[in-house]
């Protein structure tokens, strides 16, 4: 098990860690939708760094060794992250709309600043929700004897939660965003299909320059669309215990809840896997670091993709 998740969580930093070298170094991956690809990668290194390498020792050992203060943390900070990918993949479907279906107001809608601002709301909002929640103790309102009497023990750090904060927090973490991403790209699709029918009928001048730019656009769309999927294939089967666990009396063997756990953090690893099968300029990006043309005098100016 130490091995298994050891593999993880290696994966899980460097692979981010090569978007996020990928998207500062080279110039040209410069745009608001890497930023925002860049902050999800953020995101996930966090989680593989700070959360990852804690809950490993939780699971296998079965026993907590850092004390309340520091579970309190964890637990937060697990919450926090959780949270604020989804929300980071909310952020680039809005930015993939603009894109796909308002494309001549889209670089006056979507600039650095709007999501600079994007991502500070993203962050406020998911630490405000898990911080809150756990630091106030707002998950255990109405059943402190229940978790004082049969689940808190000195060695455990269990995130136990009421129904109001199950269903309260896995609505605003997962289900409402999801939902909506879910309709978002639902009409992404739609437009782009309903674009690629109308630019056959012209391949000349101007038009086609732009047919290339729409056509990278929704090639991005899709790409970003696979990454949301696999966010939500991860997480889904937690967050459907996190709902029921509490409808069924707290009955879901805390085995199977620390596997569902994996399992979500299981995405973190898989982003930059999907982004090496998908992304030319990542590919492209990735060769130059390995090879070690990065260090060279203007690597930052080297040319990933075709405009």
């Amino acid at each position: 098990m130490y091995f298994l998740m050891t593999i993880t969580i290696l994966f899980t930093l460097f692979g981010n860690l090569l978007i996020i070298v990928s998207i500062v170094h080279f110039k040209q991956l410069h745009n608001p939708t890497n930023y925002l690809v860049l902050c999800l990668a953020n995101v996930d290194i966090l989680l593989g760094a700070f959360v990852m390498p804690c809950s490993m020792m939780r699971s296998v050992e079965t026993c907590w060794y850092f004390g309340d203060l520091f579970c309190k943390i964890h637990s937060s900070t697990d919450v926090m992250l959780s949270t604020a990918s989804i929300l980071h993949i909310f952020c680039i479907s809005i930015d993939r709309y603009h894109a796909i279906c308002h494309p001549l107001t889209y670089r006056v809608k979507i600039n650095k600043n709007v999501v600079l601002g994007l991502t500070l709301v993203t962050w406020w909002t998911s630490a405000s929700l898990a911080f809150g929640m756990i630091f106030l103790e707002l998950n255990i309102i109405g059943i402190e004897e229940l978790y004082y009497q049969s689940v808190y023990c000195v060695g455990g750090c269990t995130l136990f939660l009421n129904r109001g904060a199950a269903f309260g927090s896995s609505l605003l973490s997962f289900y409402i965003p999801g939902i909506i991403m879910i309709g978002v790209y639902g009409k992404i699709f739609t437009v782009a299909k309903r674009q690629a029918k109308s630019m056959n009928c012209c391949q000349t001048g101007d038009y086609n320059a732009s047919q290339i730019v729409q056509k990278r656009e929704r090639k991005a769309a899709k790409t970003l669309g696979i990454v949301m999927g696999g966010f939500l294939v991860c997480w889904f089967p937690f967050f459907s215990c996190n709902i029921l666990d509490p409808i069924l009396g707290y009955s879901t063997p805390t085995v199977l809840v620390d596997a569902l756990v994996w399992f979500g953090y299981l995405n973190s690893a898989l982003n930059p896997i999907l982004y090496a099968y998908f992304y030319t300029w990542f590919r492209n990006a990735l060769k130059v670091i390995v090879s070690g043309k990065i260090f060279h005098p203007n690597s930052s100016m080297i040319t990933l993709y075709q405009d």
